[in-house]
């Protein structure tokens, strides 16, 4: 049996609609692959998802991105999976994409390593797309190469690397509400204004930039979205208030974390996200009577690996 592990992660970061993301060090997904018998794919137990996700294999991301992976392998050997979620549902932080990611990540090294990190990334896409209805290059290759990335392309993928500043770190606020990606993405429309678009895109630019310079002044003038945050502020109590409490707690920009319903928080340690995150957290509490988890982390490097 093999073990893998992939972190959830954070889309769009402000400015980079469905093109931007960045990985997470925690919390993530567990997939365990164990060889069987006979050919196909079987889910063999999901622990943490309150029994809500289909077993059916072809019907769960990770399930159905291990059946893409065995057909593009051209091989008959049958495996077993099972889930453990460390990520919420609906939960805005790539959850479906990192089970998916995991579970290529762990069936490929069952089989002894065949496939290359970019079939394994098609894979996960592929699985993601049959089990929710849709892919997000955004959350699943950061999941999966860790860091920085830039999805300059979903069909075919073309994945950009970006490097990660030292010391830049995460705090996540994650309400006990869920967004369906499907209905916020309906909020935002077919066009944008001609003005709006020129600033987002100034702001991207300048974001790459920053990471390369390791400039968190241009990263902090980055960080602002004013294509979707602005219809998508009010699916989360308390929005305003807990994105104020980050920037006075320090934090270089907050922002919705993909469709949300998480709000995310860069900073340049981990000392200025943990303040960050307590901060989003009492401002959360204050103006909703909604529960909610706050995980403060790095930016996380590595991505998916097998853990045992």
């Amino acid at each position: 049996m093999i073990a893998a592990y992939a972190p959830g992660s954070v889309s769009n970061v402000a400015c980079g609609f469905d093109v931007l993301g960045f990985a997470l060090d925690e919390p993530g997904d567990v997939v365990i692959a164990a060889q069987k018998d006979g050919p196909g794919v079987v889910i063999a137990g999901i622990e943490g998802d309150g029994g809500r996700l289909p077993t059916d294999p072809a019907r769960n991301t990770a399930g159905a991105a291990v059946q893409a992976l065995l057909k593009r392998l051209e091989t008959t050997r049958g495996v077993s999976l099972t889930i453990h979620k460390g990520l919420p549902l609906a939960s805005g932080i790539g959850s479906s994409g990192a089970s998916a990611v995991a579970a290529v990540v762990a069936v490929n090294e069952l089989l002894g390593r065949p496939a290359a990190l970019d079939l394994l990334l098609a894979c996960a896409m592929a699985g993601e797309q049959a089990g929710c209805g849709a892919s997000h290059p955004d959350n699943v290759a950061p999941s999966l190469y860790g860091g920085f990335v830039l999805a300059r392309s979903a069909n075919p993928p073309d994945i950009v690397r970006l490097p990660v500043p030292e010391g830049l770190a995460c705090a996540v606020l994650h309400p006990h509400v869920e967004v369906q990606t499907g209905a916020a993405r309906a909020l935002l429309g077919n066009t944008v204004p001609l003005g709006d678009a020129v600033r987002q895109w100034g702001n991207l630019g300048a974001l790459v930039a920053s990471l390369f310079n390791g400039d968190q002044a241009l990263l902090s003038r980055s960080l602002e979205d004013v294509i979707a945050e602005p219809k998508r502020a009010s699916l989360v109590p308390g929005f305003h208030a807990v994105k104020a409490a980050a920037l006075s707690a320090g934090a270089l920009g907050c922002s919705l974390s993909g469709s949300g319903p998480s709000v995310f928080a860069l900073a340049s340690s981990m000392a200025v996200a943990t303040r960050a995150g307590d901060a989003m957290r009492h401002a959360f509490n204050a103006e909703s009577g909604v529960g909610a988890d706050v995980w403060v982390s790095l930016v996380g490097r590595q991505g998916a690996r097998v853990i045992s």
